[in-house]
């Protein structure tokens, strides 16, 4: 078993994206896994309500019966507490904070902060640091600086107006940073979610991917192995009675075939089988003659590149399981012509493409199977073309074109193998 051992090793990666997904997806709760790296719940409008405590001087004013009319400076507080609390909640919701409604709230709170800074003065003018956390937390974006540098500008004249350059400054400058960090702090917190939510979406992607490989490696190899095995076997029944000489090596043809799929399946579940045109045709010769269908192969041209040959080994692999499967043919062509740039493949046969069943299961013509499907992608992607249908001479033919020295995107369509047809 040490092959499975190997093979677990090698699928630890995938394995890890699993489990972080998973990870990812379990909410946080009391005495969980400390390591788990969830970002907590998103922020909300209740992380601004303590910075209401600096209009607390305003509110400590009226109660003492310092503030001349209190009824319309309690009315005043009341109202801008109201908006504040209105714009700031509506602010962590990117839809809301952009509606109108939203910006119209903070327009009058600013109307709102005027009119009680130039009429009480003093701990009254606080409400300006509090309007420019709500612009920072509304306002995100290209505008933010513009706002942000206007409303200082703006606190600042009107602190100047009621208290002096002392209060000017001061004023100015918390109007300032508070809409400034206010808005950095929030964009900032908003871009680490974004980030994650599209880590963990990149995550989910990679492991649909690696699942979506094993299904096509192990379908393409179970496919094209069982079909074998059972020609060779329905061959060996039939010979049985009369030569078993004859029998017994279709049976030992299968217990090759069956071996060499066990090493195939061993390897495609580690992501490191490569395959082999030499090797595919050898098999290719073996499982039409099992079918009682006579093969010609035929090579000519220069050699190819390992990842042309891989390519060129699965195009075999493909149509010969489909004319073993699907053509009632007597005759299999194989054709192997390397020109100067390109390389064409043809895999032709004599069937009328009915079946054992007498029902048509072959398309009459363009590219039927999900395994030839599969290939015309993986053909494309490396610069070649895969066409299908049926033949002038009669019967079905798939061809298929490569260039001599194919694009690097061969190798990643070698190394992952067509869904079976």
């Amino acid at each position: 078993m040490a092959w499975w051992a190997r093979a677990r090793g090698r699928l630890r990666g995938p394995g890890e994206v699993r489990a972080a997904v998973k990870r990812r997806r379990t909410p946080w709760r009391k005495g969980g896994d400390p390591a788990v790296d969830h970002p907590g719940p998103p922020p909300t409008g209740f992380s601004l309500l303590p910075w209401l405590l600096m209009g607390m001087g305003s509110f400590s004013n009226l109660l003492q019966g310092e503030t001349p009319n209190p009824w319309i400076g309690g009315l005043g507080l009341l109202a801008f507490n109201s908006l504040y609390i209105y714009v700031t909640f509506r602010s962590f919701d990117r839809d809301r904070r952009r509606a109108p409604s939203t910006r119209v709230a903070l327009l009058l709170m600013g109307l709102l902060t005027t009119a009680l800074g130039l009429g009480y003065g003093g701990s009254w003018l606080m409400f300006f640091p509090l309007l420019g956390l709500a612009t920072g937390a509304t306002l995100r974006g290209p505008w933010l600086g513009r706002a942000g540098l206007l409303l200082t500008l703006y606190a600042g004249g009107v602190s100047a107006l009621r208290g002096g350059w002392s209060d000017a400054t001061s004023i100015a400058y918390a109007t300032f940073l508070s809409s400034m960090v206010t808005a950095a702090i929030l964009g900032l917190s908003e871009a680490v979610r974004e980030l994650r939510a599209a880590r963990e979406e990149l995550a989910t992607q990679a492991v649909e991917k690696e699942r979506l490989r094993f299904s096509r490696d192990l379908h393409d190899l179970l496919g094209h192995t069982l079909s074998v095995i059972v020609v060779k076997s329905e061959a060996a029944r039939r010979l049985a009675p009369r030569d078993m000489d004859a029998a017994l090596t279709q049976i030992g043809d299968i217990e090759s075939v069956g071996r060499q799929a066990l090493t195939e399946i061993r390897e495609a579940v580690t992501g490191y089988r490569e395959g082999s045109l030499g090797t595919e045709l050898a098999r290719a010769r073996s499982a039409l003659s099992a079918a009682s269908v006579t093969p010609e192969v035929r090579r000519s041209g220069t050699p190819l590149t390992p990842a042309a040959e891989a390519l060129l080994g699965w195009v075999v692999r493909e149509a010969v399981t489909n004319v073993v499967r699907h053509s009632d043919a007597t005759h299999c062509e194989i054709t192997i012509e390397g020109a100067a740039e390109r390389v064409r493949l043809t895999v032709a046969d004599n069937g009328t493409g009915t079946g054992t069943g007498g029902t048509r299961t072959r398309p009459a013509e363009g590219i039927g199977g999900t395994g030839l499907t599969g290939l015309t992608e993986r053909l494309a992607a490396a610069g070649g073309s895969l066409t299908a249908g049926p033949s002038p001479r009669g019967g079905f033919s798939v061809t298929a074109e490569l260039p001599v020295e194919p694009a690097r995107a061969a190798v990643v369509g070698a190394a992952t193998a067509p869904g079976e047809c």
